[in-house]
């Protein structure tokens, strides 16, 4: 994960997107994973822009486009996605945002607009052995994390400049 977050910059977001699915469906076959229409769409959803997304969000969306009106079609779409590594649990948020690295081994940093509900999936490998270094001080092992920051993006905080 040595590239920067793109949430906050401009770039092709298509193509980003693109990679994202493309490699997602490589991971899902190599591990014997099915990706059905919902799930596949789900995550196309989650990759339309950088942003976190509620659960209920999620099943507007799919309901509209006939996937079912039930919350356990989004539900366990985006349970599927994040259990294969395909997304992420935004948990300040209670939402999910698609995982922009997947298949590759990493702790998420980040970063949320509390303006416009952004989020960029940083690299966090000097957090990370920050958290590392204070947890074996303790004598604690840490098995997983994520961290997540506050804050305002470029944009958002020219616009209220």
């Amino acid at each position: 994960m040595s590239q920067p977050p793109l949430a906050f910059e401009d770039h092709d977001h298509h193509h980003c997107a693109g990679d994202v699915l493309e490699r997602a469906e490589a991971l899902a076959a190599e591990r014997g994973a099915r990706l059905t229409p919902v799930r596949r769409r789900a995550l196309e959803i989650l990759l339309e822009a950088h942003r976190a997304m509620g659960a209920y969000e999620m099943l507007d969306r799919l309901s509209a486009e006939g996937f079912g009106k039930q919350p356990p079609v989004a539900y366990r779409a985006l349970e599927f996605l994040v259990e294969h590594g395909l997304a992420h649990r935004v948990r300040r948020l209670n939402a999910f945002a698609a995982c922009m690295h997947p298949g590759e081994a990493h702790s998420p940093l980040f970063l949320i607009c509390r303006s416009c509900n952004g989020v960029a999936e940083a690299p966090a490998t000097g957090v990370q052995a920050a958290l590392g270094t204070a947890a074996a001080q303790a004598g604690f092992a840490v098995e997983r994390s994520t961290v997540e920051a506050v804050g305002l993006c470029r944009a958002c905080a020219e616009a209220a400049a």
